[in-house]
């Protein structure tokens, strides 16, 4: 009889050992932390710390449009911001890269994060449009945050469960051109990625500033205005840049489309003193340490990474319903501090002079806010001059 008791009890042992290990943990929450994410894979955050009640059950992923998170620009920013925010607040992070550029792929790594169980989804760009257009019915318990991507964008009804946020960017814009002109550039150029909203917006501010300015002091300019068709450098546009540069006397280019200050830069190390106006985040960091110190004139900012933390912090606070269903665009929220608008010029590395001060910045800050000084978001045409010489030169591709 002992020795058959001994039996069961060495059997309830064994069943109760098997039963504790069972479930040492699912797909998904390996914890690598790489940032080198290939086509279609995923680089995962395991949270540093016990999230707070608020936070308990959220899994943020981010995925990329059509560059990566080492673009210098909008998704590295979205990235960042995203990643950052997570790792404060002990929040499982991961981010996904599509194979390619198409909303199959797209969908795809929505999908994906949906079987993995990320329940907020952070996407940079307006190339989500026709994704969310997709998936956002398919997933109704995920929060879908949109960067860049506006109603037109989702069939023009947004649904209640993506909140859209576009940004005013003809108003940072204005605000390069003005410092161009006011910094002694009175030989411009823009070169924009793809003729789409965004980017068209930061182009014809800039132009409406470049005018206002030159015909404030009473000067002569000129804007050279092309197009690239994409988002990244090559040497194509390097070549077109370095006419640009070297044969038409352009100061200072606004390249505007990611990437695509990669050709500018390199056009712009070549001819001591001339300059590169960055984009969409402060680029000098980027642009100084690749090209020359100095070369960052200015960057017209949008911002990406204080929208994503004051999203996600929504979220957490239970708040998204307040959001879900709407498209915002983010501009101006104070005429006192520069830093606290969505868009904007960075302080600290503008290269500031007699002609354009941090007070000369803030005043005109504070005119736009006051509405003293409006500028137009009209992209149905190039906006109408009066000042300057305006060459619409096309697309370069």
């Amino acid at each position: 009889m002992k020795k058959f008791f001994a039996l069961l009890l060495t059997l309830a042992m064994v069943l109760s050992l098997a039963a504790c290990g069972g479930d040492s943990g699912s797909s998904g929450d390996s914890g690598s932390s790489g940032d080198s994410g290939s086509s279609g894979d995923s680089q995962q955050q395991e949270p540093a710390n016990t999230p707070d009640e608020g936070g308990a059950d959220i899994r943020v992923a981010m995925i990329t449009d059509y560059g990566d998170i080492t673009d210098q620009s909008f998704n590295q920013t979205t990235y960042e911001a995203s990643k950052a925010w997570c790792e404060a607040n002990g929040v499982t992070f991961t981010y996904y890269k599509p194979a390619g550029n198409s909303t199959a792929e797209r969908v795809a790594m929505v999908e994906k994060a949906a079987d993995e169980d990320y329940n907020v989804i952070v996407m940079p760009g307006f190339a989500f449009g026709e994704t969310i257009v997709q998936v956002a019915d398919s997933y109704p318990e995920i929060s879908f945050i949109a960067l860049d991507v506006s109603e037109d964008d989702v069939g023009g009804s947004v649904p209640s469960n993506v909140y859209c946020a576009v940004y005013k960017e003809e108003l940072c814009g204005y605000m390069a051109g003005v410092a161009a002109v006011k910094l002694g550039y009175t030989h411009l150029g823009y070169l924009g990625g793809m003729a789409v909203p965004a980017v068209q917006r930061f182009g014809y501010g800039f132009v409406q500033g470049v005018d206002a300015a030159a015909g404030e002091l009473g000067v002569d300019a000129t804007v050279e205005y092309v197009y690239g068709n994409q988002f990244n450098g090559d040497p194509d546009i390097t070549a077109y840049m370095d006419n640009w540069y070297q044969n038409l006397g352009v100061q200072a280019v606004f390249a505007c489309g990611g990437g695509i200050c990669t050709s500018a830069g390199e056009a712009a190390a070549k001819v001591p003193g001339t300059k590169v106006i960055g984009v969409d985040v402060d680029q000098s960091f980027t642009l100084d340490a690749g090209y020359g110190e100095g070369v960052t004139l200015t960057s017209a900012m949008k911002g990406l990474g204080a929208t994503v933390k004051h999203m996600l912090d929504e979220v957490a606070a239970g708040n998204f319903a307040n959001y879900g269903g709407k498209a915002e665009a983010l501009g101006l929220v104070s005429g006192d501090d520069p830093d606290a608008n969505y868009v904007l010029l960075p302080m600290e590395t503008t290269l500031w002079g007699e002609g354009f001060t941090q007070d000369d910045y803030k005043a005109l800050v504070k005119d736009m806010f006051d509405g003293k000084i409006t500028v137009s978001d009209d992209i149905s045409q190039m906006p109408a001059v009066s000042n300057i010489t305006l060459n619409d030169l096309g697309a370069i591709k």
